[in-house]
């Protein structure tokens, strides 16, 4: 069990796990876990910290078939500009290695914005703090249990 599950487990949170064999070699995290699953990749989203330029960490999750728009985050965000955050500091602050930062569970709750592509869906699949492992949940569901806001942040 990872943190992001025992967390769903313990709010009786409705979701679904998936796992595959995970390939070190994988280029992209998040489009190999679609590969492996089966899956649309605009269903399948990815973690990733920014930090703003007061230095405030704030996680972005996007779908994996696109990249973060630094500028929307910004903007959803309330600040100024945002930039990429240094890889130990997401895992300082996450407790989870790159690769597979759930946006749930984290030892640090930070503010929490999810591409708006999600909300249409029915579920969504996001890693469950492990890398070769999935949770599949309902965008609202998410939303609920990490605080996030649906913001226009992915880009295609």
């Amino acid at each position: 069990m990872t943190p992001a599950l025992d967390l769903l487990k313990k709010a009786r949170a409705e979701h679904r796990i998936h796992s595959y064999e995970h390939d070190p070699k994988a280029a992209s995290y998040g489009l190999e876990a679609a590969e492996k699953l089966g899956l649309e990749p605009a269903q399948v989203f990815k973690t990733l910290l920014a930090a703003s330029e007061k230095g405030e960490l704030l996680v972005a999750v996007v779908p994996v078939a696109g990249s973060l728009d630094l500028k929307g985050l910004a903007h959803a965000a309330g600040v100024k500009k945002v930039e990429m955050a240094a890889p130990a500091a997401a895992q300082r602050s996450t407790g989870y290695l790159l690769g597979g930062i759930s946006p749930l569970g984290q030892k640090k709750r930070l503010r929490t914005f999810i591409d708006s592509s999600a909300q249409p869906l029915p579920t969504i699949f996001v890693s469950a703090g492990r890398r070769g492992l999935e949770v599949e949940l309902a965008p609202s569901v998410l939303a609920e249990h990490t605080g996030a806001k649906f913001a226009d942040i992915g880009r295609v």
